[in-house]
């Protein structure tokens, strides 16, 4: 039995049985540590993030100069419309009940974004993208979840 203080991770069958959309990278499968039944009573949460949105965080990683390192996703109370989204550098390992998911290449480092479970119930479904135009570059999340969205695309509200 899983307890609540175990990290939750991605498997390969997870991620079969749940496409991710076009355009998503997939996760490198990881060691499940907790029974497979308790993970089938659980209603999936994840979230899909781009190939853009993995290059341009092992870019960000490599700049920074820990590879080795995460990134973490979320949201906050606050912004414009009552929820603000977050994007952070993570050193430390995940923390107990975390979504990890993990990109891997040959010859380069593993890619991990990690999510909180208090967040993933608002990023759900989610893709975490990297987008580039004239007037902007940054990660962008695509949440079927939102409601509104402030003018700046920084904050949203949920139905």
């Amino acid at each position: 039995m899983q307890s609540s203080e175990e990290t939750t991770t991605t498997r390969a069958a997870d991620t079969e049985a749940q496409k991710a959309p076009a355009g998503t990278a997939a996760p490198a499968p990881v060691e499940d540590s907790g029974a497979a039944a308790e993970a089938q009573a659980r209603p999936k949460r994840t979230l899909g993030v781009s190939e853009a949105a993995v290059q341009a965080i092992r870019a960000q990683l490599a700049k920074r100069g820990t590879p080795e390192g995460a990134i973490r996703v979320g949201i906050r109370g606050g912004g414009c419309s009552g929820f603000s989204y977050v994007i952070e550098f993570e050193d430390n390992p995940p923390r107990p009940g975390d979504l990890v998911l993990e990109f891997a290449e040959p010859d380069r480092p593993t890619v991990r974004v990690l999510c909180d479970k208090k967040s993933i119930i608002y990023l759900s479904g989610s893709v975490l993208d990297w987008e580039k135009t004239l007037m902007f570059q940054g990660f962008k999340f695509k949440n079927p979840n939102e409601a509104t969205r402030c003018g700046c695309g920084h904050s949203f509200t949920v139905a």
